[in-house]
């Protein structure tokens, strides 16, 4: 599964990786929180090193849907009901400074971007009702959001909300732009680079890779979710995957963005490519490594498109992977709190372009002394955690039971064939004294451990990507045992 932002010849960036040298800033993760982080401190003079597992944006920039937009579904209202009125406004500031620079830049850089309204609709009656939470929270924020019963869609809707002059994007060619400044800066990229941990005092940091150790002053975690356990991070979210396709239409796409409210959900916007336009429909979701065939998720996805879009063809097939905040505000600040030599971000519950951005500026100016009046809202360490304790209650029982589940499951299964499985195909079964993940790919059968090395979660087959899943903080690893994404920071043996 490639991604339409993805299936291209790109320009390579890294640079020979240097053993025991010293940056005044390494920023882990190179999708886009990590590499406008990367560049806002480079233009301050700064030494800075950029670190990525994979390849820069492989992960979620690399797979999101290219929305560049202040109306995000029914964010504002899930945030109102935690927060208070300001809170909600400094988040849609924070989300606006995040969009209007990044705009700028697409702007400065040629980096084509196109101007569409952004619509949250509704299928239903208990849709509506939620739409409506969502026109008075963004009213109340200061959003100029109308109500319409009139949109381009083909099925009807039950109604709408717009908001004009919103944005849409290739994620990974702003990118690489981003990116290509950053080395013209000075930068250093260091791709095919895995973070195992970081050491030391809040004086100095030595971050500690699979091709040796590296120090800095200042070490910036924008993966995922933060993959240094140390302020329970992975306890304060929830990891979800969810699916995207592209294709191709005969007649008239769609202009717009548009996100429906009831479940399953429903995105969908135009893609100009060359001389043609492609159709992007995303949507499906559910917790990572809970789904009992996530194949059939992008199956459904795939008939509903070509129910509502007759003679659609499918070009391009992909998942991403976000995580949800427990109290509904990203996290972006200290990893723990009183040291400020190790910050995090994340938490963007899939409205990563705007956050990300916002992110960075946050975490940049938190260094240099210039706090955003806005930022405070992100901050993981204030009293407005509370709100979020019910939710992580939720959360983390429902780990509880994966975890008690999975280790019980392959002892019920023990006794069951011994075959290897078919081609496509991955089962967890009891091997000597321990559960195993046997699967096949590509011919070629694999044998790995099926537990976690995160925190002893039992792995769970995705059979749409062909990858063991995690079902309890999301980590994931293909088929043959390498890690791919998560708290996780090992292979599985």
């Amino acid at each position: 599964m490639t991604s339409l932002w993805l299936d291209g010849t790109r320009r390579d960036f890294s640079s020979e990786f240097v053993t025991s040298s010293e940056f005044d800033v390494v920023v882990v993760g190179a999708g886009l929180t990590g590499v406008v982080t990367a560049l806002l401190f480079a233009r301050t003079g700064r030494k800075v090193a950029l670190l990525e597992a994979r390849t820069t944006g492989a992960v979620t920039t690399g797979n999101t849907t290219g929305k560049i937009s202040l109306l995000q579904g029914t964010r504002l209202a899930s945030i109102a009901k935690k927060h208070s009125p300001s809170a909600v406004r400094a988040y849609v500031e924070a989300n606006r400074a995040g969009q209007q620079w990044l705009l700028g830049f697409c702007t400065d850089n040629s980096v084509a971007v196109q101007r569409e309204t952004a619509f949250t609709y509704a299928n239903s009656v208990d849709g509506t009702s939620a739409l409506r939470d969502e026109f008075d929270a963004a009213r109340a924020a200061g959003l100029d959001v109308q109500w319409t019963d009139t949109v381009e869609l083909p099925f009807p809707v039950a109604g709408a909300i717009r908001l004009e002059d919103q944005a849409q994007f290739d994620s990974v060619r702003a990118l690489d732009a981003l990116t290509e400044e950053f080395v013209h800066r000075g930068g250093k990229v260091h791709e095919h680079t895995r973070v195992r941990t970081v050491r030391g005092n809040r004086h100095r940091r030595s971050i500690h890779t699979d091709r040796g150790d590296i120090s800095a002053e200042t070490v910036v975690i924008a993966t995922g979710t933060p993959i240094l356990d140390r302020g329970g991070f992975f306890a304060r979210l929830e990891p979800q995957r969810s699916y995207a396709a592209a294709f191709t239409v005969p007649g008239d796409i769609p202009h717009g963005m548009y996100l429906s409210v009831d479940e399953p959900s429903r995105s969908i916007r135009y893609v100009p490519v060359d001389d043609r336009e492609l159709l992007l429909v995303g949507g499906n979701g559910h917790p990572v490594g809970r789904a009992a065939s996530p194949a059939q998720n992008l199956e459904e996805l795939i008939t509903w498109t070509g129910k509502h879009f007759p003679g659609a063809e499918l070009t391009h097939s992909w998942s991403a992977q976000d995580y949800r905040p427990v109290n509904e505000l990203p996290y972006v600040g200290q990893l723990v709190p009183g040291d400020s030599s190790i910050l995090i971000a994340t938490g963007y519950a899939k409205w990563g372009l705007t956050n990300a951005v916002a992110a960075a500026l946050a975490l940049t100016a938190e260094v240099s002394g210039s706090r955003k009046d806005w930022s405070v809202i992100y901050t993981p360490w204030d009293w407005n955690q509370i709100s979020g304790l019910p939710k992580a209650a939720v959360v983390n029982g429902e780990v509880a039971v994966e975890m008690a589940s999975g280790w019980v499951r392959p002892l019920i299964n023990r006794f069951g064939s011994s075959d290897e499985p078919q081609e496509g195909e991955g089962r967890v079964v009891w091997d000597g004294i321990a559960p195993s993940a046997h699967c096949t790919v590509d011919g070629v059968a694999h044998r790995v451990s099926a537990v976690c090395p995160h925190l002893g979660g039992i792995l769970r087959w995705n059979d749409a990507e062909r990858s063991w899943d995690c079902p309890l903080h999301g980590s994931r690893f293909a088929s043959d045992g390498v890690l791919l994404e998560g708290p996780a920071t090992s292979d599985l043996t």
